[in-house]
């Protein structure tokens, strides 16, 4: 189907900002950092805290979502969330322990951070009832690859064995994260399955970096450019991330080009229409199928991506992150599976 208006209102917006590709790394964070637009969706939930754990590279943060109906945290919250409100699209809940959600930001590995993905947290932590923690993970070309699996697996482990203290439930533990973040999470998911750590209820995957852009895959040249992130952008963000091309055969890098993905938690993987990435997080929702892992594929036609920052603004957008929330919950009763396409 075509672009749809909406998405496409917001990218004649941005046209006129420089491509990302053409920026330096500071002024690529700052133009990310000032995205904004009203008339997002910003739900209510009982607290936002920010945390910090102590990895063998030093301090990580941390930011703590925690839904209604729990005891709020005992630490100040973060901006004007209201406690009692309820959010958009959701009942009020019951009291914790919860499921926990660990969350890796999108990011190419290079940009955004907490801040950037705070409106896309609150939903999820809102719409699926589960605390939600945000993974402040090290950023290249500061820190190649592997620092932020690294990062996003010590995370994973410490938020379970601190579970209680976050009002959480270390036997119903979920990992989710779009763009990058979702390779990140598919990666944490392969590394506790081959070097340990706790069971997973599933893996959210939003429009998920999979593999390498070289050799590439139809939907990165057929969304080169025009659409938001292009193949170029791309090329930046694996060359900043990247020790050296070498690394990309790795599938701590590119999981698509793991040998066996049997074993892993079920899994949903959503991708958009006009993604440079589409391709490429279909193929591993059908590895995922093939080596017998419950797998959803959703992709949303007429969507772009990223378009998971836009709930309350694009229509589409609202509807694939409640359809998401939704996916999350009926984990807690069973692992749904199957695909879908065009929707």
């Amino acid at each position: 189907m075509p672009i749809d208006p909406q998405i496409q209102n917001l990218l004649n917006l941005r046209a006129a900002l420089p491509e990302l590709h053409t920026l330096s790394v500071a002024d690529a964070r700052a133009q990310f950092a000032a995205r904004d637009f009203p008339g997002l969706r910003k739900p209510g939930v009982a607290s936002i805290v920010n945390r910090d754990m102590q990895t063998q590279a030093g301090s990580l943060g941390l930011r703590v979502y925690t839904p209604l109906g729990a005891t709020p945290l005992g630490a100040t919250p973060l901006g004007a969330t209201p406690l009692g409100a309820t959010p958009l699209g959701a009942t009020q809940l019951g009291k914790g322990p919860f499921p926990l959600m660990v969350f890796f930001h999108g990011s190419g590995f290079v940009v955004c951070s907490l801040d950037t993905h705070d409106g896309m947290c609150r939903n999820l932590c809102a719409g699926s009832g589960f605390v939600v923690v945000s993974v402040d993970y090290r950023l290249a070309p500061e820190a190649k690859f592997p620092a932020a699996s690294d990062d996003c697996l010590a995370a994973t482990r410490w938020a379970v064995a601190n579970a209680a203290s976050l009002g959480a439930d270390p036997g119903r533990v979920l990992v989710a994260g779009d763009s990058a973040g979702g390779n990140l999470a598919a990666v944490t998911a392969l590394r506790i399955r081959d070097q340990g750590g706790p069971r997973l209820l599933g893996q959210l995957l939003i429009y998920p970096v999979t593999d390498y852009y070289d050799p590439g895959t139809p939907s990165m040249t057929e969304n080169a450019e025009g659409y938001g992130l292009t193949r170029a952008g791309m090329i930046w963000f694996w060359n900043h991330y990247l020790r050296s091309p070498s690394d990309a055969a790795n599938p701590y890098a590119s999981p698509l080009r793991t040998a066996d993905l049997g074993g892993l938690p079920p899994a949903l993987v959503v991708t958009a229409e006009y993604d440079p990435l589409r391709d490429e997080g279909e193929s591993y929702a059908e590895r995922l199928r093939q080596a017998g892992v419950p797998t959803l594929m959703k992709r949303w036609d007429g969507m772009n991506h990223g378009f998971f920052f836009w709930p309350g603004v694009v229509d589409r957008a609202t509807a694939a992150m409640d359809e998401a929330c939704a996916w999350v919950k009926t984990l807690l009763e069973g692992s749904p599976h199957g695909a879908t396409k065009g929707a």
